[in-house]
């Protein structure tokens, strides 16, 4: 059998024609996605970023296409679980062109997935992108020549900057408008197996004499960078400095502007929503103003705090500066049984845990899956930043607060820590660590404008159904029964029911029950607090401030990071293991350690003298 006899082609009688991105992590495939659709797809400079299958529909030659980003693998052959969502989607959907997106500066080990696409009988063209790096590195490729050995049509580009981008979109174009059968590979296995098995004399024998790889790169800006950010003794204490900066800026430019987004809110409040709500009956008033609005407009006063920690995290990541803790950690994630990726996905956590649950796709090693997705809840998500600003500016006062946020901050990765040092010996992994690291690029201002707003955009389509809903049952049982107040409502009675299980360690009745609401969705923890109190976010402040400790907050903060993940979490951490029993045990796990971290640090405080 020859793998043309595996390729099924059928005529195009559907409404809408397929493209497929194809390549290898960190070839800039997202950053084409999102040029070639005008979508916001998650972009970021280290393997493994794209994880599921992103999709997005365009109208070329007066008719629809589906361009599919699919995840980034190594080899059409391979056996990780992103490896195996490309096969069965090559098995699975029929495409009418397949783009293979190739690092330009790494063709000599990247050629081996355009060879197999050909030898799959797929319609293709070959992308050669970041040609700038190429030629910066002294890579000399003869597109022409490639082109005609390989029998497709190859184009340098820069997808980045755009630089090549029309002539390799009108390309684009035109096979599209020439295909007339989509193409589905019936066997894709058998077909690997007999022509897809790329040996490396024949990636040889297409690179000799069309492309010039220098024998030796010479020492550039990215090597002198690393002699000092990798450094064996400083790199891991600058790497936490840089992250000590971020959380300087977030606390001391992100803080002040919830202020204004505070004066925008109660603005409308006192000169729209109240009017507008007048005529109805007070309880329907308290409803909407102190209920639902109050919970929504507290939320929203985080948005450009939110925006600016996104769009500098985007910075870290396409710079390439992120994927480099990968190694500063290896060494000591090993003796852990995790490894590099395993820091990887908990700094991807950072933003928030369900994509970097998601990226553990990449690890082959189940053990090694297992053990990280039980330790990426314990990042500081994005939801989990502004519980924390919102409580730690409350009670910390001569602008200490970043020393307090950037402690729990480091708290994730001792809880983590302790976590695999646990269950190692649960877990064990075997699998060998392999990472390839990219050069440090400058990030372009509309990268990182574009990823501010698609992550904040994300979080609040994410979180705006679960924020509503978290909101409105804490009105409900805050004043229920009517006419009752304070603790003798249904949500107190819930408070004071947990009181035995959250006064040891120094939550009270009121954030007991922001924290039980958190579940659904941890935005709904600085919501539930406004409506609890049925304050704006400035009363609420100082009524925090006013019958808070320092320890009680501080001992409230260290609970809601660790203690059970959100709905949307728990359900992606479903979906990754197949496992009832290790969500289960996740679950009852996160909220054990949450409560003893808690309970040590509280009683320890208390016994110290401190209130």
């Amino acid at each position: 059998m020859n793998c043309h006899s595996g390729t099924t082609a059928i005529k195009a009688t559907k409404a809408v024609k397929r493209v497929a991105l194809i390549g290898m992590p960190n070839t800039g495939k997202s950053t084409l996605f999102n040029r070639l659709t005008g979508a916001t797809a998650f972009v970021g400079n280290w393997p493994g970023v794209t994880v599921d299958l992103l999709q997005a529909h365009i109208n070329i030659n007066h008719e629809t296409v589906e361009f599919v980003d699919l995840p980034g693998i190594y080899d059409l052959n391979g056996f990780s679980e992103d490896e195996k969502v490309v096969q069965y989607f090559l098995e699975s959907f029929g495409v009418d062109l397949v783009i293979v997106i190739l690092n330009a500066a790494q063709i000599d080990r990247q050629i081996r997935i355009a060879l197999q696409i050909k030898a799959l009988g797929l319609p293709a063209i070959i992308l050669l992108n970041m040609a700038d790096e190429a030629k910066y590195y002294g890579v000399e490729i003869q597109v022409n020549e490639l082109s005609k050995r390989l029998e497709l049509p190859v184009f340098l580009l820069s997808a980045k900057y755009g630089r090549g981008y029309e002539r390799a979109y009108r390309e684009i174009c035109q096979k599209l408008a020439e295909s007339v059968t989509t193409h589905k590979i019936t066997n894709l296995k058998n077909c690997l197996s007999e022509k897809a098995d790329i040996s490396v004399e024949e990636m040889e024998n297409i690179l000799t004499g069309a492309v010039q790889m220098p024998s030796q790169i010479a020492v550039n800006i990215t090597q002198q960078i690393d002699r000092i950010l990798l450094h064996p003794i400083l790199g891991l204490p600058l790497f936490f400095a840089g992250m000590f900066a971020v959380f300087w800026v977030v606390w001391n430019v992100g803080l002040p502007s919830q202020d204004i987004m505070d004066k925008i809110t109660g603005w409308l409040q006192t000169n729209a929503i109240e009017p507008l709500v007048s005529p109805l009956p007070k309880l329907a008033q308290d409803f909407i103003v102190n209920g639902l609005w109050g919970g929504l407009a507290t939320v929203a006063s985080f948005v450009p705090l939110l925006v600016l920690f996104f769009m500098i995290m985007a910075v870290l990541e396409d710079s390439g500066y992120l994927s480099r803790s990968a190694y500063l950690m290896d060494a000591f994630m090993a003796k852990l049984g995790l490894d590099g990726r395993s820091f990887v996905m908990q700094m991807m956590g950072f933003g928030c845990n369900v994509p970097a649950l998601m990226g553990t796709r990449v690890m082959r090693s189940k053990a090694l899956r297992l053990l990280t997705m039980l330790v990426i809840p314990f990042a500081l998500c994005a939801a989990r930043l502004q519980v924390f600003v919102f409580i730690i500016a409350a009670v910390v006062p001569n602008g200490n607060g970043v020393l307090v946020l950037f402690s729990l901050y480091l708290l994730s990765f001792v809880a983590a820590i302790v976590t695999a040092a646990l269950f190692q010996g649960v877990f064990k992994n075997e699998e060998p660590f392999v990472l390839e690291l990219p050069p440090y690029r400058v990030p372009t201002l509309k990268h990182v404008l574009l990823r501010g707003w698609g992550e904040v955009k994300q979080f609040l389509t994410r979180a705006s159904g679960f924020i509503t809903l978290g909101c409105v049952a804490v009105w409900v049982v805050t004043n229920l029964p009517l006419g009752a107040t304070g603790l003798n409502t249904i949500g107190g009675q819930i408070g004071q029911f947990l009181s035995p299980i959250m006064e040891p360690i120094g939550i009270n009745p009121y954030l007991t029950l922001a924290l039980l609401f958190g579940v659904i969705a941890k935005e709904v923890v600085v919501g539930s607090l406004a409506v609890i109190y049925g304050l704006g976010a400035d009363a609420v402040t100082n009524q925090i401030a006013g019958t808070v400790t320092f320890i009680q907050a501080y001992s409230f903060c260290i609970f809601c990071l660790l203690y059970t993940p959100c709905l949307t979490t728990t359900a992606t951490l479903f979906n990754e293991a197949k496992s009832w029993k290790f969500t289960l045990f996740a679950l009852a796990y996160s909220f054990g350690l949450a409560w003893v971290a808690s309970f040590i640090f509280y009683q320890s405080a208390l016994a110290l003298g401190f209130k």
